[in-house]
């Protein structure tokens, strides 16, 4: 399978921001760890802070790809467009968020990307993605 996992702003700084919600790990370790658990899998790694980039990344490969894990992080509560973008595309997406989000900051518990998702992850921390992955390969 060809899976993209997408990640939105400031996941570029797991391992350093915040670590009593979201950990030590970098994303980056941790994406090697999966490439190896998933090995028999083609995956690939896009993170922007940039909501126009994640959008331009799940337009380039939405309609040509197995599937995608969305961690769109604080465009999550936000952006319609990431939404309006998820329900175009035919690609599955699975949400996942490292902390659980309806245990936070009152505006955190509101997801746009929820509705149009196959399936949302919240608070298993990074172990979020590999149950996404193994959720994509039974669809």
């Amino acid at each position: 399978m060809k899976i993209l996992i997408l990640n939105g702003p400031n996941l570029n700084l797991l391992g350093i921001r915040e670590p009593e919600i979201y950990g030590h790990r970098s994303f980056e370790t941790f994406f090697l760890e999966l490439q190896e658990d998933f090995a028999e899998d083609e995956l690939s790694y896009f993170q922007s802070n940039h909501e126009g980039d994640l959008i331009d990344k799940l337009q380039e490969v939405g309609f040509e790809i197995d599937g995608i894990v969305f961690n769109p992080a604080g465009y999550t509560h936000t952006s319609i467009a990431l939404r309006d973008t998820v329900s175009a595309i035919s690609a599955p997406v699975i949400e996942v968020h490292i902390s659980d989000i309806s245990q936070r900051e009152a505006f955190r518990q509101v997801s746009y990307i929820a509705d149009v998702a196959y399936h949302s992850i919240v608070g298993a921390g990074l172990e979020g993605y590999r149950q996404a992955i193994k959720m994509l390969r039974k669809i």
